[in-house]
């Protein structure tokens, strides 16, 4: 770890910290091998993440979407009636 603590100019309680939480979110997993660490990323729960985001982009697209298609409309209609 003092390794990947040097790459990023943090101290190594910082970059012990960071992966403690990446572990309790279930994004790492660590292997002790005397005083080794071995840490592997665990992708799925990001490829849930990610499905979960993409699923609730369409929706709040779609919706501003209509949103604009109704404010336009109603621009439209303000324009026409106070029109000369």
């Amino acid at each position: 770890m003092t390794d990947l603590a040097r790459s990023y100019a943090m101290s190594l309680p910082a970059v012990s910290k960071h992966l403690r939480v990446l572990e309790k979110a279930g994004l790492l997993r660590r292997r002790r091998y005397g005083r080794v660490h071995q840490l592997n990323l665990e992708a799925a729960p990001m490829k849930q993440a990610a499905q979960w985001v993409e699923e609730y982009r369409k929706f709040w697209e779609g919706s501003l979407d209509r949103l604009a298609d109704y404010l336009e409309k109603t621009n439209k209609k303000t324009q026409k009636k106070s029109a000369p």
